[in-house]
């Protein structure tokens, strides 16, 4: 598995069955079933932690703003006043990859 939660082997297959079957212990399923909600399920766990995380780290420093709806969700948008730090930010992650 890669730093970012993807699968790239069948070690990171395995590992993603096992914490899917230690969380649920009494689940079973088949072939095609495990492939479309365990390893899926598993992925989105992941990558809801990694959402937060960037989240997080974009509001601290200053790149976006959040507001919280009536529903009482917090609502993430751009800073304003930050486009030109962003687009230059974003030139520099396409030409480091």
């Amino acid at each position: 598995m890669n730093s970012g939660g993807q699968l790239t082997d069948e070690s990171g297959v395995a590992y993603l069955i096992l914490a899917y079957l230690l969380a649920n212990p009494d689940a079973q399923d088949t072939l095609e079933g495990i492939v479309e909600w365990w390893l899926l399920h598993q992925q989105i766990l992941q990558q809801t932690r990694n959402v937060k995380q960037a989240l997080a780290e974009l509001t601290e420093r200053g790149l976006i703003t959040t507001r919280t709806g009536a529903d009482a969700r917090i609502r993430y948008r751009i800073k304003r006043g930050k486009r030109e730090e962003i687009e230059s930010l974003l030139r520099d992650w396409r030409c480091a990859t």
